[in-house]
């Protein structure tokens, strides 16, 4: 059997900005401002704060942890860890479902950032003058299945191609340059965005706390803002489903995971943050719907472009990082894939590359069809498309639920236990996670990811 997911990563930074990397993108940059502006701006971004440093780091510990020592693919890292016949196992297969339900929609997000890089380029927002033509681009887009079709199989036969290769020689090598390009693009346009007309109006939505967005129904209420945001905080760092576990399994024993933990999040989180700061001001500026959902990055960030100086270079620029970005999470969670796929089945890497090449080629069909001739497939309370409810079924069931796993199988004896799984996550220099945490992990961080996971599920259809 290969042991690719045993290799090792180059460099330290390569694991930061690798892991940072498999959330950075869709989750932060096109998720993240639209759940900010459906739940009401300021409070919503406090509560992720909250969520993030009590809910994210502990969780993305146990992930790294649980990889580290296991040396397995999400399917199989129960089975090194646990006897014979533990429930826990179970899980396994759970997150591998978790990784193939979000590739489903997460592959077609990633190619409306590479479509919109290439209108970019060739100047299709440079010949229209109203900012209604302008937005409009997005359903056009989205309109056309055979183009999303052909980019999607693409930015597969890319994705499975690429990690034949060596982990240092490909994927590492990849994400350093595109990751740190994003960094300064993402600062150079916040800046421009203090700028716009409505930057006032805009910040003040996104940074400052009101009650009155709280309790607004059209804002879903503080219960639902909670939720959101928890949510939010699991999402944006592909918790709950291996998605980071695997990461462990690259690194070796000389740091301590907690610090690891904690330098992931902050990354994660400042382009998280930037990419508010871009948009919101837009927003205000251009007349757009904070509200508008998962089309907001589409329509606001074209706008700054169109009337900024530059602009086509710029936001070809952005566009063209996004996509790699994008792809960064492509690329990790395609791994945990394949890896599950090799593990399962005693395949050669390139055998489950082409299979699962070729499988989730068919299952990136109903989010593309979900906006146009499937779109009244998906009714159901909240959920209005097929992307609707892959996202709820990821988002707020299986990430948190898997997260409730994680937490339980790390925290009590009748899973891995404290113990060790205080030994794994201290083992190496840096921040360490203490005995003093214990009683926070075993009881009180099960019962809010439990109420959450319900809330998660319930709201919607409330």
């Amino acid at each position: 059997m290969d042991q690719q997911p045993r290799e090792r990563l180059g460099s330290r930074l390569g694991f930061l900005l690798l892991s940072a990397g498999c959330a950075i993108g869709v989750g932060n940059v096109w998720k993240f401002p639209t759940i900010t502006g459906q739940n009401g701006g300021g409070f919503f971004v406090l509560f992720y704060f909250l969520f993030l440093i009590i809910l994210g780091i502990p969780v993305l510990t146990m992930e790294f942890s649980l990889g580290r020592a296991a040396q397995k693919s999400p399917v199989r890292l129960y089975h090194e860890l646990t006897p014979k016949g533990s429930p826990f196992r179970a899980h396994g297969y759970l997150a591998f479902l978790g990784n193939i339900i979000l590739m489903m929609f997460y592959t077609p997000v990633s190619a409306w950032m590479v479509i919109y890089f290439f209108y970019m380029v060739f100047g299709k927002f440079s010949a229209l003058s109203e900012p209604a033509a302008i937005t409009g681009v997005f359903g056009e887009m989205v309109s056309n299945h055979w183009l999303l079709i052909g980019v999607c199989i693409a930015l597969i036969a890319i994705s499975f191609f690429l990690l034949t290769f060596s982990l240092q020689n490909g994927l590492e090598k990849v994400t350093k340059v595109m990751m740190i390009a994003l960094l300064f693009v993402m600062i150079f346009l916040a800046i421009n965005s203090f700028t716009m007309d409505g930057a006032k109006e805009g910040l003040a939505f996104y940074l400052l706390p009101s009650v009155d967005r709280l309790l607004d129904p059209a804002h879903n209420g503080i219960i639902g803002v909670l939720t959101a945001a928890m949510n939010q905080a699991f999402f944006t760092l592909s918790l709950g489903i291996g998605s980071m576990a695997i990461f462990g399994s690259f690194i070796g024993k000389d740091r301590a995971l907690l610090g690891e933990s904690v330098r992931v999040t902050a990354i994660d989180t400042f382009v998280a943050v930037t990419a508010g700061l871009i948009i919101f001001p837009a927003c205000f500026t251009y007349d757009v719907p904070v509200a508008a959902g998962p089309s907001l990055i589409f329509e606001a960030l074209p706008l700054v472009f169109h009337n900024m100086w530059g602009g086509r270079v710029f936001g070809s620029l952005f566009f063209l990082f996004m996509s790699f970005a994008a792809l960064s999470t492509l690329f990790a969670v395609f791994q945990n894939i394949l890896s599950c796929t090799q593990e399962l089945f005693g395949w050669s890497k390139r055998r489950a590359a082409l299979v699962d090449g070729l499988v989730m080629c068919v299952l990136i069909l109903p989010c593309i069809f979900g906006f146009g001739i499937w779109s009244d497939l998906v009714s159901l309370g909240g959920l209005t498309s097929v992307l609707d409810l892959e996202d709820y079924l990821v988002s707020n069931i299986l990430l948190p639920s898997g997260a409730l796993t994680f937490v339980l199988f790390c925290s009590h004896r009748f899973g891995w236990g404290y113990d060790k799984f205080m030994e794994e996550a201290n083992t190496g220099k840096g921040l360490k996670v203490t005995k003093w945490m214990r009683p926070y992990m075993a009881y009180v961080l099960p019962i809010i990811v439990g109420v959450i996971l319900v809330l998660g599920i319930v709201t919607p259809f409330i």
